[in-house]
């Protein structure tokens, strides 16, 4: 018999209520793949209950490809003006990571990805503006890139979404009442340190709000974050855990930093998006966020950023566009979040007392 997975009902009723705390009269797009068809459809059925309006943006399977190969200059240098009236017009949002295909954009030239980052920031700026929440739905490659069964993988996803308690919102509380004494310790301080294998890194926080992600925004979540001062970064990380950002397989990356910014790069594996990356504008070889996981449920990499950045026991750090509410002002068309697991020798020191090592909070 194979392990149970989130129930799609459950976990509509989570996204609607917990998530978006959804009013009548309310319009929410409701945008995944085909393969998330069980989970879409209950969401639409709640949405409705709620006496609210759902907008299903459903993508077809191999339709990413084909856009990517069809693309002329104007659509990766401009928007579509309905996209942007859509985001400006809507109250909500949802979208499901569910790919047909994890490498989907493997083939696609990084350089040609980043020039429509740059032109969808006003899309982007508009739709985070809303009430928005990004969460996913298992699928057979998602499983495989996690290097389980899709049985496996499945009831992994409900453990992460706390969908296997017998009451979910009661757990996304209690960690929310956790994390919420990790907020209060934070606000205090002036420095961090992260120590690893191949990591030397110290950032300024001070005078920066530190934000408990409790799922509202990302289900699952279970992370504290804050931008730190875009100057302030010095040393080298190595993050351990690979990202899949795009579809695009990216792993071994170290950094070094030298005033806030990039000064060397390398990647073992996806070096060419590494740096194209990293020049897309101004912002993009700065730091917007480091954040650290919390989520325990979430036992191992699965090459998922959503997943992997809330483990318990990583910390992670975003390249590019800061988050206002933290008072970062790192402006970029990109957010990329980049893991370092230090479960395994690792720690994290906060004005030179540990706040977690192997792993732990101390």
């Amino acid at each position: 018999m194979s392990p149970a997975g989130p129930d799609p009902a459950a976990f509509a009723e989570l996204l609607c209520d917990y998530c978006l705390e959804l009013r009548p009269g309310q319009q929410v797009v409701l945008r995944s793949s085909t393969l998330a068809a069980p989970l879409l459809l209950e969401l639409r059925r709640a949405v409705l209950e709620r006496d609210a309006w759902p907008l299903l943006r459903v993508e077809l399977p191999g339709q990413q490809e084909a856009y990517w190969d069809a693309a002329r200059d104007r659509h990766l240098d401009d928007f579509a003006a309905m996209e942007l009236r859509e985001a400006r017009g809507t109250d909500a949002s949802i979208a499901i990571h569910a790919p047909e295909n994890a490498r989907a954009l493997a083939g696609v030239d990084p350089a040609r990805l980043a020039r429509a980052a740059r032109a969808r920031a006003e899309i982007r700026e508009a739709a985070l503006e809303r009430r928005w929440n990004l969460t996913l739905w298992p699928t057979p490659a998602l499983a495989q890139q996690a290097g389980m069964s899709s049985g496996d993988y499945a009831a992994f996803v409900a453990r992460a979404l706390f969908l296997d308690r017998p009451d979910a919102v009661a757990a996304w509380n209690d960690l929310r009442a956790f994390q919420a004494g990790l907020v209060a310790r934070l606000s205090r301080a002036r420095t961090v340190r992260i120590e690893a294998d191949g990591t030397d890194l110290t950032l300024d926080v001070r005078g920066r709000t530190w934000i408990n992600s409790d799922g509202r925004r990302n289900m699952p979540s279970g992370e504290v974050f804050t931008g730190p001062h875009e100057h302030s970064a010095r040393g080298r990380i190595a993050f351990s855990v690979p990202t899949s950002p795009g579809g695009v397989e990216v792993a071994g990356v170290e950094l070094e930093f030298r005033d806030g910014l990039v000064v060397d790069a390398r990647a073992e594996r996806g070096e060419a998006y590494l740096r194209e990356m990293l020049e897309t504008d101004e912002g993009a070889a700065r730091l917007g966020e480091i954040g650290i996981g919390s989520n325990f449920g979430i036992d191992r990499p699965t090459g998922t950023i959503l997943l992997d950045e809330k483990l318990g026991g990583t910390v992670h750090l975003a390249l590019g566009r800061s988050y206002p509410e933290t008072g970062g002002t790192n402006a970029s068309a990109i957010h990329w979040d980049l893991i370092c697991d230090l479960r395994t020798g690792g720690r994290l020191t906060v004005d030179g007392e540990i706040l977690q090592e192997d792993g732990s909070f101390r």
